[in-house]
């Protein structure tokens, strides 16, 4: 049978754009395994885009898209409480600017290299498009692990990195905010050193700075936040809401405990949590008082949530939440956490909606078992943008010299939610995939970056 011209001319963008692109950026950027994750994650939905837009073939934009304007990786030298010296290796990678300055977060961890700070990198592009705030996209961090370390030696780790740092950075240029391993401790530690290096007090630099410094009120909140406001928009297209719902949460850092806290206050129970020796399960709900209590003091694991609680309350050592049946998935730990078993297990039990709170933790087979099944399911770069929009707020904040209230700023980040959600679902419906958020993110993403450097040039 003979292909619809439509379908046509999109196997034929595929074809003659895509695949050797493809080809080309895993000859250039070898063993980068998740940075190819990511970069086929966002190609595959390309095709319609590239049918009715070819001025963005003749362009090659995708291909400068895909290689990032500035790849930074530096020594760290730094010297632990016992005066021994170690040396790290630091990451910064400045991928697009053609919204407005880079930005991202640094993350200190020991598996960070460059292909998992070029993945992330690459969907901050998107994440940040879609947010309609000017800014465009990088991502950074260290192979440092601040685990286990004193003040003192995470002090001297932040003062060494932001030494070699602070040439690439400014309110303009580069401002990176904290992810995994980058608190508001970090945060502190890497602002007064470029302060210092600088002589300037710019406060634009750095988001996730202290309330009393420059900060921004709700951005603790804001990723888990927004993961669930986009979440309770995508229920709301399907006549339904959270109240009532049974979600399981996977992680027990920053972004797990706001995800959440916000779940609860719209109705919804909440009955895992979890960390990388297993999870609990609570039928009862989770007592996120107890949770933040036990993550605050001493090890913070959550087998000790567990012994604490009692009663319906029970760890789980070495297994994945996604075997508790839930209405709601929200992983909100790390990269590739959802394997294809885990994603048949949560459709066998139900699941009705899977949003990211982390970046990419579900790996592409369990995103196709997920869509198949009809399930709603929201990629990262939408579903978590909430942290970076709250952090340009920041930025907004810092530059007008002002200081909003909790109510306002989350009014705000509420509002650029539903805007994020409303152009992934029309994208999706204008470009013939309606309900498909991964393909209206990447597309709507894409669309105004895309946009933007035709506009600018050859650059």
């Amino acid at each position: 049978m003979t292909a619809e011209p439509h379908t046509q001319v999109h196997h034929d963008s595929r074809s003659r754009v895509i695949e050797p692109l493809y080809a080309e950026i895993l000859r250039r950027n070898r063993g980068e395994t998740e940075f190819h994750q990511a970069v086929r994650e966002v190609l595959e939905t390309l095709g319609p885009v590239l049918a009715k837009r070819p001025e963005f073939v003749d362009a090659r934009i995708i291909e400068r898209i895909c290689e990032p304007e500035r790849q930074l990786i530096f020594r760290v030298p730094w010297s632990d409480d016992s005066g021994d010296i170690h040396v790290n290796r630091g990451f910064r990678v400045e991928f697009n600017s053609s919204l407005g300055p880079y930005k991202g977060g640094l993350r200190f961890h020991p598996s960070v290299n460059l292909g998992i700070v070029k993945f992330l990198g690459f969907e901050q592009i998107f994440k940040n498009a879609l947010t309609g705030m000017p800014i465009g996209g990088g991502k950074g961090g260290s192979d440092f692990d601040p685990k286990n370390r004193s003040d003192a030696e995470i002090m001297r780790f932040c003062q060494s990195f932001m030494t070699e740092l602070h040439r690439h950075l400014g309110e303009y240029t580069d401002v990176p905010a904290g992810d995994i391993g980058v608190g508001g401790r970090e945060i502190g530690y890497l602002f007064g050193q470029y302060k210092r290096i600088t002589n300037r007090y710019e406060s634009g630099v750095l988001t996730g700075k202290g309330l009393g410094w420059g900060g921004s009120q709700a951005r603790t909140e804001a990723t888990g936040y927004g993961c669930v406001l986009f979440t309770a928009e995508m229920l709301r297209t399907r006549g339904e809401d959270l109240d009532g719902q049974r979600v399981a949460v996977s992680g027990s850092g920053n972004v797990a405990i706001y995800a959440t806290e916000k779940a609860q206050q719209l109705g919804a129970t909440v009955v895992t949590c979890s960390d990388s020796d297993g999870y609990v399960v609570d039928d009862k709900g989770i007592d996120l008082d107890l949770l933040k209590e036990v993550k605050e003091s001493g090890r913070g694991r959550v087998s000790e949530y567990a012994q604490r609680r009692g009663g319906a309350s029970r760890f789980v050592p070495g297994r994945g939440v996604w075997e508790v049946p839930c209405d709601v998935a929200l992983p909100c730990a790390t990269q590739n956490e959802i394997t294809g078993d885990d994603a048949i297990t949560l459709v066998r039990n139900g699941v009705k909606a899977v949003a990211e709170g982390a970046n990419m933790p579900t790996m592409p087979e369990a995103v196709r078992v997920l869509q198949e099944a009809g399930v709603a399911f929201a990629p990262g770069k939408a579903a978590n943008a909430g942290g970076v929009a709250t952090s340009a707020l920041e930025m907004q904040q810092n530059a007008s010299r002002d200081s909003w209230s909790f109510g306002y700023t989350e009014e705000r980040l509420a509002d650029i939610m539903r805007y994020i959600h409303h152009s992934c679902h029309t994208t999706a419906e204008r470009y013939g995939s309606p309900g498909n958020y991964v393909v209206g993110a990447n597309i709507a993403g894409f669309e105004v970056v895309a946009d933007a450097m035709l506009a600018q040039g050859l650059i």
